[in-house]
């Protein structure tokens, strides 16, 4: 099975480079300049030139915040570009699976969201996440639009990296406890990645492998919760103790508003596709040992 990743340079691309090869899968990365989801027009040649089975379109505008000011470059790649994607896909006649996030929910549910949940997203990016997973739907039949949350990785910009580039330098780290979600390690969406993908391949008229799907690790947390626990992970690995002082989201204001409840109830995922990501303290406490062990190497003379 060939399948095509769009974002080569993001988490979750990353993840599926990684993960491919023991999957039994050819994984082509795609991403600027040869395609680009501000530039349409590269779209669908550099798909049409790769010969995909299935294209997953992890590429996107990510930058919550700076997503406030850059609200229609944010609608160009994470609303038209993905669109477009789908639309390529479509005309070479294979499924797509479009990555979304829990943003696209307000947060002020008390239950876990299902995907019949209404939507209302209180960021621009959101906004455009949910656009675009509507411009995938509009241009393709054959699609899995995946929902994660509070992706890390032992790769890129993420939470898990940054609290231990903190914990470096200072005694105690603030961290807001008032917005619960689901942290989703990058290696385990991947996998569940491949694993959907290899299900609408190899199922491409059954409608129940279709639609919308929330695809989050298992277990829940706040963010100073979060942190607490990447601490603790890196301080039984022989890192200095870190101290987090939990705060409100009123504390540390930002351009962007978070959703106050991001968790995803993952139940129709396993139903329809056998999958169920794992909880997370245990992908937590294997990615940071790879970075402090990447770090220790790196240390080397």
């Amino acid at each position: 099975m060939r399948v095509v990743v769009t974002g080569r340079e993001g988490q979750v691309a990353r993840a599926l480079a990684e993960r491919a090869p023991a999957a039994g899968v050819t994984l082509i990365a795609l991403g600027r300049p040869e395609l680009d989801l501000e530039r349409p027009q590269t779209i669908a040649p550099a798909l049409a030139a790769a010969r995909p089975d299935i294209v997953v379109n992890a590429a996107a505008h990510t930058a919550v915040d700076l997503a406030e000011s850059e609200e229609a470059q944010a609608f160009a790649v994470n609303a038209a570009g993905a669109g477009a994607v789908a639309a390529a896909a479509r005309t070479l006649g294979v499924p797509v699976i479009q990555i979304s996030t829990d943003y696209v929910f307000d947060g002020s549910s008390p239950q876990p969201y299902r995907e019949d949940d209404a939507t209302g997203p209180v960021s621009a990016y959101g906004r455009s996440k949910l656009a675009g997973e509507q411009a995938v739907a509009a241009a393709t039949p054959d699609h899995a639009i995946l929902r994660t949350a509070w992706v890390y990785a032992p790769y890129g910009r993420n939470f898990v990296r940054t609290m231990l580039r903190l914990g470096e330098s200072r005694d105690e780290v603030s961290v807001v406890c008032d917005q619960i979600g689901c942290p989703s390690s990058a290696l385990d969406i991947a996998d569940a990645v491949l694993s959907v993908a290899r299900n609408l391949a190899g199922a491409p008229a059954e409608p129940v492998l279709r639609g919308v799907f929330h695809m989050a690790a298992q277990g829940e947390a706040d963010w100073a919760s979060f942190a607490e626990a990447i601490f603790a992970e890196a301080a039984a690995l022989g890192r200095r103790p870190v101290a987090v002082r939990r705060i409100v989201t009123s504390d540390y204001p930002t351009p962007a508003r978070r959703p106050a409840n991001s968790r995803l109830d993952g139940t129709k995922l396993a139903a329809a596709h056998g999958v169920r990501l794992p909880p997370w303290r245990g992908s937590l406490a294997a990615c940071v040992a790879r970075l402090l062990q990447q770090e220790a190497l790196e240390q080397k003379p």
